[in-house]
């Protein structure tokens, strides 16, 4: 990106909800490096205080604990906001599952909530993480933005309401916004524990213990799996693109390329093994698939590129370099 772009941004006072988590607290960071105000919510649910213990006493960084359901801490954050970066959500299609309900409050209510407080403090834009499961079904390769099936989860529902919220609004109140659908981002800060964990520091952190990991069916699904670089320029692309056909639209956002499970794990016992050799002798084990889960994703960027710009520098095996490197040093 440019100079004059980056200072665009810089001159700029940003909202990030969810900004304890993986992705928030990365954004929270790439905009405080370029000298961004940056106003930070979350509630802690599922993000972590240590994700932004480094950037805490920064004098452009100001945190507020406040939950997106609650439509009151949504206003407080966004007073006097010019970009929001919505991260704030319930991830997990198996979460979801076993919860729909809450998955609802927060990701449709607390996103609807959102939605209005940034139209009444008339932000110049609301960008959210948008999600690739909002392909469900479509069996087409690679997804394009335009051609979804029906959604295979509760999960996958609250994020395809997102964008039909998001679209109204800008019809109905003239709120331009625009939805990014992530595919499969990993890399720094992403936690390995809990049930919900995602697949790469899930794994990374059993290969480390030397415990086998498990891979849900056969290994054959296929994922795009995005390095978070990836994500934050795709964000700091939406908020500056001055193209009008930019706005008001979905992209997909990821390398656009797939890796089997199989694939993956054979990458990270090469990559783990360069600092403890005997990693690459665990065994991989195979249990059921999980319901809800899309058999193969892969991204079509062709609109990022055009619109946006977008011109990923990471790819998946560049990425999961660094992403291992990361954890052997802070797990």
């Amino acid at each position: 990106m440019d100079k004059k772009h980056l200072e665009h941004i810089g001159s700029s006072t940003i909202l990030v909800t969810g900004a304890a988590g993986f992705i928030g607290s990365n954004l929270c960071e790439a905009l405080l490096d370029i000298g961004s105000t940056v106003i930070a919510l979350d509630n802690f649910a599922t993000g972590h205080k240590k994700n932004i213990a480094a950037i805490e006493e920064h004098p452009n960084f100001t945190f507020i604990e406040g939950d997106i359901r609650n439509l009151e801490d949504c206003h407080k954050a966004c007073k006097g906001v010019d970009f929001i970066l919505h991260q704030a959500a319930l991830g997990s299609v198996p979460r979801s599952i076993n919860d729909p309900i809450t998955s609802n409050e927060v990701n449709v209510s607390g996103f609807l909530n959102m939605l209005i407080a940034a139209r009444d403090a008339k932000v110049k834009r609301f960008i959210y993480a948008a999600s690739s499961s909002t392909y469900g079904d479509s069996k087409t390769l690679p997804k394009i933005e335009d051609n979804i099936g029906k959604p295979l989860s509760p999960y996958a529902i609250t994020k395809y309401v997102n964008e039909l919220y998001a679209d109204n609004f800008k019809r109905t109140y003239d709120l331009d916004t625009i939805g990014l659908r992530y595919f499969n981002v990993f890399g720094r800060k992403q936690d390995p524990d809990g049930a919900y964990a995602a697949v790469i520091p899930k794994f990374v952190m059993q290969l480390m213990k030397h415990e086998s990991p498990v891979i849900n069916g056969d290994g054959s699904f296929s994922r795009d799996f995005t390095y978070i670089d990836n994500v934050i320029q795709m964000n700091l692309r939406a908020m500056v693109s001055e193209n009008p056909d930019a706005l008001n639209t979905i992209y997909n956002t990821a390398y656009g390329e797939r890796t089997t499970l199989n694939e993956l794990t054979t990458l990270l016992k090469k990559y783990l093994s360069e600092f403890d050799v005997t990693i690459g002798n665990v065994d991989i084990k195979y249990g059921p698939e999980r319901k809800g889960d899309v058999p193969h994703s892969l991204a079509s960027i062709d609109k990022a590129k055009e619109l946006l710009g977008y011109a990923p520098e990471f790819d998946m095996e560049s990425g999961l370099k660094e992403a291992v490197k990361w954890y052997w040093k802070h797990l």
